[in-house]
């Protein structure tokens, strides 16, 4: 049994470990880092099903990935001239290397499920125990920071002669997609501010009349006490969600006119002749009820069999209820319904994978590029982070997502919803696969409002709280943390690629952009649990924030009239007016909470800074605001504090190189793509 890391040292074992790895060469080695520093739980059972996905090497790659290249360059004569079948054949292995591999799976008991037809890839379905042998090492379970996973203990190195032919396999380490999914919670309670029986909201007035769109108001003053000791207080700020009865979420024509595309829209791009696919896990049944449920109360235009479809890859899943049971039902829903609210021409299709583990997720991507099914894709889930994926996990993944940015596929992923996952800066942990340089990274934010000049204010997604009062003054305010914020931060495997120009170091950083993700400035859904339709709102986390854009990268498309492919390069060359640069929010700072509390030794005076000291890293400009709960309790709430990363301005690690921001923005991407 390897030897446990305690959770105080765990952060540091880590950053030591990837600041080590930073000046290295990417690794030789396939085992996974973390199985250096998880607890070994011993051997998995060899009977256990696995699916492997093996990824083999490619002729020429080096003259491949400079094609590849070429397709995102606008002085190359090939800019935009997306790859067809006979265009990966230039690179791909011969049938007899193909066949070769696919032989040494067979021997070792696999059954072959699907293959794609350039010979890149082969999917192949057996146990255990077949991997095992296949590969020549031992599958355990591990687990590390709460977390378990599967991973090879040893150099994973297929049999034979063929063993030459293979440049990685996803499967061999089998951890589980997770949605990036953030719910607005009472912070006393944890449960959701608002999911009620729908049927009950529409009768007392109507799911959109429970919204509400303003989320900061005018600087109020309130006073708290509380006898035996006698302690009052008086804090004086800005005022969140001022209406209990309502909760903050925007509806789809509110994020309609905040990303500019109301003139779009009314002029007919509303991504009609496009197709936007969903990647989720397992699928669910009401789906399209759902959103047509939520499409007749916010006056979207209805799904039909022409605008909407589920495709299952791998087949239905086993359980019926396995969405419900995983949680991956809220997430359909969101994603559904807020690229809907985006696009409403659109056509969305759900390609829904039979499970959640990461080489299913795999399989989804490769079906979309294999069936040319969409040019615009979401993915609103991560899979750990780097050191858990390990090398052969993050080597596939790159491998398909390049040759989906080579077909002219922008495929989009959530960066996650826990900031830098506790590590630090520059370090991080960035997730999996948005840390693909073949990924769209996006990040979070909120989308705020002045309440004393007006309009729209955004800062990067990261919450913390603090009590002021329960049940009567807090003496002294009791601050209690990180609440969620988008994912970002630095690979320590994947260098830095050629658009990233000026974006500091020399590996890959992660978001690319950014949408809406803070779920206390949420989006509100209709979504059907265990036969019950409910209306929630303060609906949010990446997983809103990658439809978002996946949905605006589509209008782009429309506006070209054909696919602008891979959207990061594009972003990157984009000019100060075509895009929000997200930066720290110090007009709103003046009138962040300020208070005193007088006990029996005197008043102490408290700024917002000095109630969260030590939680809030290096920032020192991000609003926050009162949040009354009733007449004797009451919490701070912060934005843009996420964990240790922070908004600059230009590129920062919360919110990439900022939001779209409607018409300039899908002008700017379609004329820059006829440009040579």
């Amino acid at each position: 049994m390897k030897l446990s890391v305690n959770r105080v040292a765990l952060p540091l074992a880590l950053a030591l470990l990837y600041s080590g790895c930073a000046a290295l060469a990417l690794p030789a080695h396939n085992v996974p880092r973390a199985v250096d520093l998880a607890v070994d739980h011993g051997r998995v059972s060899s009977s256990k099903e696995i699916n492997l996905t093996v990824v083999l090497k490619l002729h020429n790659e080096a003259d491949y990935d400079k094609a590849v290249e070429a397709l995102y360059d606008p002085k190359s004569s090939t800019f935009h001239q997306w790859f067809k079948d006979e265009d990966f054949q230039k690179y791909a292995p011969t049938e007899e290397e193909f066949n070769s591999v696919k032989h040494e799976l067979l021997n070792a008991g696999f059954t072959v499920v699907d293959s794609d037809p350039p010979r890149f890839t082969i999917r192949v379905h057996g146990n255990v125990g077949n991997a095992e042998s296949a590969f020549q090492t031992e599958i355990h379970t591990f687990t590390i920071k709460n977390r378990s996973f599967d991973a090879h203990v040893s150099e994973a190195k297929l049999t034979g002669a063929a063993a030459s032919l293979v440049d990685s396999v996803a499967g061999l380490e089998r951890h589980q997609a997770r949605p990036q999914l953030a719910i607005a919670q009472n912070i006393r309670t944890k449960a959701p501010l608002f999911k009620k029986p729908l049927a009950k909201v529409e009768d007392l007035g109507g799911f959109a009349a429970s919204l509400a769109n303003v989320p900061l108001t005018y600087p109020q003053t309130f006073n708290y006490s509380l006898t035996n000791p006698t302690v009052s207080a008086s804090y004086t700020g800005t005022v969140y969600n001022i209406d209990p009865t309502k909760i903050v979420s925007y509806t789809p024509q509110e994020l309609q006119t905040h990303y500019g595309l109301t003139s779009l829209l009314e002029l007919g791009y509303d991504g009609k002749g496009q197709t936007i696919a969903l990647v989720e896990g397992y699928g669910y049944a009401n789906a399209e009820a759902d959103a047509n449920a939520a499409a007749q109360i916010f006056g979207l235009p209805k799904l039909t069999a022409s605008t909407f479809q589920v495709i299952y890859p791998e087949g239905k899943p086993l359980n019926p209820n396995a969405a419900d049971l995983t949680g991956w039902t809220g997430e359909i829903a969101l994603d559904i319904q807020s690229a809907h609210a985006i696009a409403p021409g659109a056509k969305i299709l759900v390609v829904a994978s039979a499970g959640q583990d990461n080489e299913d997720q795999i399989a989804s991507l490769n079906y979309i590029i294999q069936h040319k099914l969409a040019n615009t894709v979401s993915s609103s889930w991560e899979n750990d982070d780097e050191i858990i994926a390990g090398p052969a996990e993050l080597n596939a993944f790159n491998a398909v997502l390049k040759k989906g940015a080579a077909a002219g596929i922008s495929f989009q992923f959530s960066t996650g919803d826990s900031g830098d996952l506790g590590l630090g800066t520059p370090v991080g942990a960035v997730g999996v696969p948005s840390d693909s340089p073949w990924a769209v990274a996006v990040g979070g934010t909120s989308v705020l409002n002045d309440p004393v000049s007006l309009g729209d204010v955004v800062a990067g997604w990261g919450n913390n709280a603090a009590y002021i009062a329960l049940s009567g003054a807090l003496d002294p305010p009791f601050a209690f943390g990180f609440l969620g914020g988008a994912g970002g931060g630095q690979s320590q495997f994947f260098a830095k690629p050629s658009w990233q120009t000026g974006v500091p170091g020399k590996w890959r950083q992660v978001p690319d952009v950014s949408a809406l993700a803070d779920p206390y400035t949420g989006f509100p859904i209709v979504v059907n649990e265990e036969g019950t339709q409910f209306a929630e709102a303060g609906v949010g986390g990446t997983s809103l924030a990658s439809p978002i854009f996946t949905a605006i990268w589509a209008l782009a498309d429309q506006v070209n009239g054909g696919p602008l492919g891979f959207a990061s390069p594009a972003i990157a060359r984009l000019k100060k007016g075509e895009i929000t640069d997200v930066v720290p929010t110090s007009p709103l700072n003046a009138d962040n909470p300020t208070g005193s509390v007088t006990d029996s030794s005197g008043t102490t005076d408290y700024t917002t800074p000095e109630i969260f000291t030590g939680l809030l890293y290096s920032q020192n400009q991000f609003p926050a605001a009162i949040w009354p709960f009733d007449a004797t309790d009451a919490a701070i709430l912060t934005f843009g504090t996420d964990s240790s990363l922070t908004v600059t301005t230009g590129w920062d690690n919360v919110t990439g190189y900022g939001e779209p921001n409607g018409l300039p923005f899908i002008i700017a991407v379609a004329v820059n793509a006829k440009k040579k």
